[in-house]
């Protein structure tokens, strides 16, 4: 097949940064500072040899990946290492216009620069851009499946008005 050849492919190469949470898993507390530079989170830069959560560095990073994989570049650039991290620190970052309203939404909460504003993977999964359905041309709405629990409702209500409507979207 003729498409096949000149698609991008996609290795893992290995899981040498993997953490593993032993003990307190509420504590995810890491020290290390090593990965791709493209994706470290601006508390990875700006807390110097401080500790950090793990988890909310991960949430940045998939945000990263997020971001790129549906804007086809990454949110922060530069040939310069320092340059780069300078732009990682300042947490700013353009989305285009032609991004759905639910992808601008769930990439601003994972892309926020303070870790602790992030949502938790746990959140992440109920954001409305993974659970509602849609198609390109369709026009977004804002109803809920009948099976959805109250508690549900309650929670992407939540998850909405926390990431939605920030000035930086």
């Amino acid at each position: 097949m003729e498409g096949l050849s000149s698609r991008t492919r996609l290795a893992l190469l290995g899981l040498g940064d993997c953490v593993v949470l032993c003990g307190d898993h509420d504590d995810d507390s890491l020290t290390d500072r090593h990965g791709c530079p493209a994706y470290v989170g601006p508390e990875l830069l700006c807390s110097g040899f401080g500790s950090y959560s793990g988890r909310a560095a991960d949430v940045w990073s998939l945000g990263v990946s997020l971001y790129t994989m549906l804007v086809g570049r990454y949110p922060f650039q530069d040939t310069q290492p320092a340059a780069l991290f300078a732009k990682i620190r300042r947490g700013a970052y353009s989305l285009p216009s032609w991004l759905s309203p639910q992808a601008k939404c769930l990439i601003g909460c994972m892309l926020r620069k303070e870790a602790d504003e992030r949502l938790t993977a746990s959140e992440l999964l109920m954001h409305p851009w993974l659970t509602e359905p849609c198609t390109p041309y369709q026009r977004v709405h804002k109803t809920f499946h009948s099976q959805s629990t109250t508690a549900e409702r309650t929670m992407t209500k939540t998850i909405l008005l926390f990431c939605c409507n920030k000035s930086n979207l």
